[in-house]
């Protein structure tokens, strides 16, 4: 297997940090002896100023710089919020400094609103914790944020961490929109309050169990009441101009929290590709060959508002109300598709153009209700939500299909209009106590109900001249009812060594789905355990193993389950699957970390009936037809090196990478098949801080995807890249941001499908490669900031689906 560049500089840069020399050692801590932990230490040679090398405390406050030749050195040890230590030394050989006091500079805390800093990454056992607190990355959007943190992957509006599509949640509580609403939101929101993100693969009991994968964005808490706010503007060109803006308020009394995002997004986002189909006879040889040119356009204007509002009824009571909601008065898919016919010699037969054009309108409003008291016992409290979410969509298409011999002679011409809508409303409510049951042990457990409704129709009028004409057969409705009763436990416990947790979740599903045209029913009745561990032995103060497992389940989203038929043209058909089974899975994982720095993991997984859309191609009726299927298996497994640390005081170097191979396993018309491939994920990740007041700051992300396999597709080498870079002006209330996207031009997607007479493949050039510019300009009180922990968690939401075909 071939290494690339990526993973040759990561083995470089990893094999530069072993060596051999003389170290200095200490203990950093304040005035009330408490340890100060991830504090800078730097080293320069005494009376030159030349940089020689640098480190970072400890949780114990403890530091220790090698590899170092004898000599006189200008130690400097600084922490924000804290005046800065400097002590000249000389180094004869190994020097143990003892314990350095540090001293709070109060001039420093009034001007910055932090005063207690994280490193840049943190591996625990169960999740990766990326702190962006004072970097580049907050002063651009929330989504810039998640796509530079570690292992996660945003292309084409979706957020992937490897295989899996991630739960987003905003302080431990679900954001409630679909994948590409999501990204709006993101993208409309700043990035200035997060404090960190959290990459959570091992998710505990209290987690949905649809929650396989949780991204955790963590927001900064209030130090002081008051106002700010904030105006932004983002102007992006790819293929076309996109535009987007909005503004935030702030608003804090000692009772009272309130705040309120608005952003309007406005895009046009071109996509081309070319496509190949390879019909087969009776006897498996090639009948036809289809080679179609498509270029599909979207036009999309959206709104998001979200308010949070947080009153505090006394001092252990806060009652929060929030609401998440996005309406898109105008969304336009426009497909336009040359195809040419050949036989199996390579003659031209015929061609045909065909054009589509749908028009959307779509909202989805969601509102949160939360009570949470907490008793005089520490860690103890009792917490409430209830939760109502109106989605609704209505789409009017038109497809129209011309006709064309060899020699260009007009043949004939097709043409239908279909009118579609779709009402879903979601209610849920859960109920949540947690007790620390010693100083090192915690207990939680919970209640949760959720009560899905859906209702849609379909209908198809084949045009001829002037006239519509019903097609009963592309015309349905579809009904769905489905609830979920859920209940949890979840224990942890500390020992001096050991660390352990573990957790259990119990859900009962029912669901109904009605097909009104042929009365057709689908009822599913289950009962399912989903287990959860995690444990963790710190072998020394610099090596710590841990190993963990997790059962989740993943069930289909309600547009997969509708079983109505969506033609692209006479050709190309989309269609829901009313019996897909839920996917069950297995994960487990065992590691280690070597002083913060070093990260070793490997896993298995098992996806039992994964759920994939196919291409499957109709021989006969020489019918493209994208289905969602069951398959009975899908298996993981993989080794996984993770490295992270200071290549200088202001140049902070992430780098992973991931062997790991894919096999998909399912039976297709009455024959098992089974296909398996090898594949590299690597990701060099560069944070850089520039001029004296460090208000330069840069961020390089480059995201290796190797030949992979994604439901018995073969998916091309792709390189994800991406250069940010910002700059804090009138006194940090103005930032200007530069992001280059696809810096490479290799961000394109290339798969193939080839099994039995299966015998497709398509290359997709995204509209991926863009400029942005980016303002905001922030006033009132900056020392505020937001901490509102009111997006509430529902995996419902998830699975209403993609309206984009």
């Amino acid at each position: 297997m071939k290494l690339t560049p990526l993973i040759n500089l990561l083995f470089l840069v990893t094999s530069l940090s072993f060596g051999q020399g003389v170290f200095v050692k200490g203990r950093v801590v304040d005035v009330h002896s408490n340890p100060i932990s991830y504090a800078n230490v730097m080293l320069e040679i005494d009376g030159s100023g030349e940089f020689v090398k640098g480190s970072a405390t400890d949780d114990s406050g403890n530091f220790e710089v090698a590899n170092l030749q004898l000599g006189s050195y200008m130690l400097t040890v600084s922490f924000i919020g804290y005046k800065d230590i400097q002590k000249q030394i000389t180094l004869n050989g190994n020097l143990d400094l003892g314990v350095m006091v540090m001293e709070e500079d109060l001039q420093s805390l009034e001007e910055v609103n932090i005063t207690y800093k994280k490193p840049t990454i943190k591996k625990e056992a169960d999740r990766l914790v990326f702190e962006v607190e004072n970097t580049a990355l907050t002063e651009g959007n929330m989504l810039q944020v998640i796509q530079s943190t570690p292992g996660v992957l945003v292309v084409d509006n979706s957020i992937m961490v490897k295989s899996m599509a991630p739960t987003v949640y905003i302080n431990n509580r679900k954001v409630n929109l679909s994948s590409s609403e999501l990204t709006q939101l993101l993208e409309g929101a700043s990035a200035s309050s997060i404090k960190s993100v959290e990459v959570i693969t091992n998710p505990s009991a209290k987690y949905d169990a649809e929650s396989g994968v949780v991204i955790n964005i963590i927001m900064g808490k209030n130090l002081v009441t008051g106002y700010k706010g904030n105006v932004l503007g983002n102007f992006t060109q790819g293929v076309f101009p996109r535009y987007n803006g909005g503004m935030g308020h702030y608003f804090k009394t000692k009772k009272l929290n309130i705040s309120a995002n608005y952003s309007y997004t406005q895009n046009k986002i071109n996509r081309d590709s070319d496509e190949e189909i390879n019909y087969f006879d009776n006897n498996q040889n090639i009948d036809q060959i289809w080679l179609s040119s498509v270029n599909r356009n979207t036009w999309s204007k959206t709104h998001n508002l979200d308010v949070y509002m947080d009153y505090m009824l006394s001092k252990q009571s806060t009652l929060s109300f929030s609401t998440n909601t996005l309406w898109m008065p105008d969304f336009e898919y426009s497909i336009r598709n040359t195809s040419e016919v050949f036989d199996a010699n390579e003659s031209l037969m015929y061609y045909f153009d065909a054009n589509n054009m749908s028009i959307d309108e779509k909202h989805n409003l969601g509102f949160n209700l939360d009570y949470l008291h907490t008793f005089n016992d520490e860690g103890e409290q009792l917490s409430g939500n209830a939760h109502y979410t109106t989605y609704g969509y209505s789409r009017d298409q038109g497809v129209s299909s011309n006709y064309f011999d060899s020699s260009d002679q007009f043949l004939q011409t097709t043409s239908y209009n279909t009118y579609s809508n779709q009402n879903t409303n979601i209610f849920t409510s859960q109920l949540d106590y947690a007790k620390g049951a010693s100083e090192v042990s915690s207990f939680e457990t919970g209640l949760k109900f959720s009560s899905i409704s859906t209702n849609s129709d379909i209908t198809q009028f084949d045009v001829f001249g002037s006239q519509q004409i019903l097609n009963p057969d592309n015309s349905d409705a579809f009904d769905y009812r489905e609830y979920i009763y859920a209940g949890y436990v979840d224990f942890a416990n500390d020992w001096d060594l050991w660390s352990l947790n573990f957790g259990l979740r119990v859900e009962k599903t029912h669901l109904k789905g009605i097909s009104i045209s042929n009365n057709e029913v689908n009822k599913q009745d289950y009962l399912s355990w989903f287990p959860t561990a995690s444990i963790s032995f710190k072998a020394s103060d610099d090596l710590s193993l841990y190993t963990n497992y997790k059962r989740s389940i993943n069930r289909p989203d309600y547009q997969s389950l509708n079983p109505f038929k969506l033609y692209l043209n006479d050709n190309t058909v989309v269609v829901g699957n009313p019996k897909l089974q839920p996917v069950f899975i297995d994960h487990a994982v065992i590691g280690a970390s070597y002083k913060s720095t070093y990260t070793v993991e490997a896993y298995y997984k098992v996806n039992k009936n994964n759920i994939y859309e196919l291409p499957a191609q109709d021989n006969v009726n020489n019918i493209l037809t994208y289905a969602p299927v069951n398959f009975d298996k899908t298996i993981e497994f993989g080794f996984d090196f993770l490295v992270n640390f200071y290549v200088s005081p202001r140049w902070y170097l992430y780098a992973v990478t991931s062997f790991y191979n894919i096999q998909d396993e399912a039976t297709f018309w009455g024959e098992d098949i089974t296909l398996s491939q090898w594949s590299n994920y690597s990701e060099l990740s560069n944070n850089w801080q520039f001029l004296k007041d460090k208000s330069l700051n840069a961020n390089l992300n480059l995201i290796w995807v190797g030949k992979n396999l994604q439901g018995f597709r073969i998916v091309e080498d792709r390189l994800v890249s991406s250069l940010s870079i910002s700059k804090t002006l009138c006194k940090k209330k103005l930032v200007v941001s530069l992001t280059a996207e696809d810096l490479f031009n290799m961000q394109d997607m290339e798969d193939a499908t080839r099994f039995l007479n299966q015998y497709n493949s398509r290359y997709n050039d995204v509209d991926s490669r863009t400029i942005k510019v980016g303002l905001r300009y922030n006033f009132g009180n900056t020392t505020l900031t937001s901490e509102s922990e009111t997006s509430k968690d529902l995996q419902e939401l998830d699975r209403l689906g993609s309206q984009e075909n």
